[in-house]
């Protein structure tokens, strides 16, 4: 049986179950977070305990997996993490490597690699693979997963680098990819074109926020290169309301492509963008933008547009499963 590594250690591919495809637990920067946020906006310990009690109660719905793609560039932090997974037994949660910019590389990689100012190979591919097979920092914890981003600018001379030490890291480890795209821009096309090119197996590639558009043509144009697609912002309805993305998943189940959609939120327990506003912004902007917002209303809604109970269980459960596997 396959397993895949999760922050408590490795589980067979079978004990994933309901799994939700792109969930954070926190978004943070980092820096701002430990020079201006500790004290004003942040209390550690509020804020663990309010993701273990959310966390909590979305297992209690049924979720027993939530894949978290936060990398460099949002905040990720493996030990408070594990120190969260620790209160949520019945919940697996599975950790990312890569990096999320929408244009520039850090300055870290800036200089070092194949014709630059330091001549070598590029390190952060090296990196990338050392978090899947060796874990993060010290934490023992391996990534399962790579995460990059091709945005509104598509692919930056940054963006670009940065998505191919992604692909090569999957070369590499055979680890799948999940890629932050714009469906406005119909960025997906775009980094599955370069994925290609670079040697990635499509298959193992999820479509980020791809159903935030209704397309159809553009959504079966993804599909139809064996990747999966993310129908993945419930609840973030300033992008696309829930009865159109229940509508655009029940058009393409009609079509045959329940086996090539996952679901899930991009919600989080906190985010910093807005601050001491989380809270607010969330209960009068987004207020279904929660982990069981699909288990309470969406299911159902899909039902009743004629989704049938075995391609809900395909999206939520053999889909993620083959994907890891």
């Amino acid at each position: 049986m396959p397993t895949v590594n999760t922050v408590r250690g490795p589980v067979d591919v079978d004990e994933l179950g309901q799994t939700l495809m792109h969930e954070h637990v926190f978004v943070l920067s980092t820096e701002y977070l430990d020079n201006y946020g500790k004290g004003a906006w942040w209390d550690e310990e509020f804020r663990v305990a309010d993701a273990i009690t959310k966390l909590n109660a979305a297992a209690a719905k049924g979720v027993r997996t939530i894949v978290d793609p936060t990398v460099w560039g949002i905040g990720r932090y493996i030990p408070r993490i594990q120190r969260i997974a620790a209160e949520v037994p019945d919940l697996h949660i599975i950790a990312a490597t890569g990096m999320y910019s929408f244009d520039e590389l850090p300055h870290q990689y800036e200089f070092r690699g194949p014709g630059l100012l330091l001549d070598i190979p590029d390190p952060m591919i090296d990196d990338f693979v050392r978090d899947i097979t060796e874990g993060i920092a010290d934490t023992g914890v391996k990534a399962a997963f790579l995460k990059c981003v091709v945005e509104q600018k598509g692919l930056t001379p940054g963006v670009e680098r940065i998505c191919r030490a992604v692909a090569q890291a999957h070369v590499r480890t055979g680890a799948p990819i999940t890629v932050h795209t714009n469906s406005f821009t119909q960025s997906g096309l775009l980094a599955l074109d370069f994925f290609a090119k670079e040697g990635v197996d499509l298959t193992k590639v999820v479509v980020g926020h791809a159903g935030d558009t209704n397309d159809l043509d553009y959504l079966m144009r993804l599909a139809d290169t064996g990747a999966t697609l993310g129908m993945d912002r419930f609840g973030l309805d300033v992008y696309n309301p829930t009865s159109d993305r229940v509508a655009t998943i029940a058009a393409l189940c009609q079509r045959g492509y329940a086996d090539r959609m996952v679901l899930s939120h991009d919600a989080g327990c906190f985010y910093d963008y807005f601050g001491t506003a989380w809270d607010e912004a969330l209960s009068t902007m987004a207020p279904n933008w929660r982990y069981d917002h699909i288990h309470d209303e969406v299911l159902a809604a899909l039902l009743d547009s004629g989704v049938t109970g075995d391609q809900i269980e395909q999206m939520l459960v053999s889909n993620p499963r083959r994907y890891f596997s």
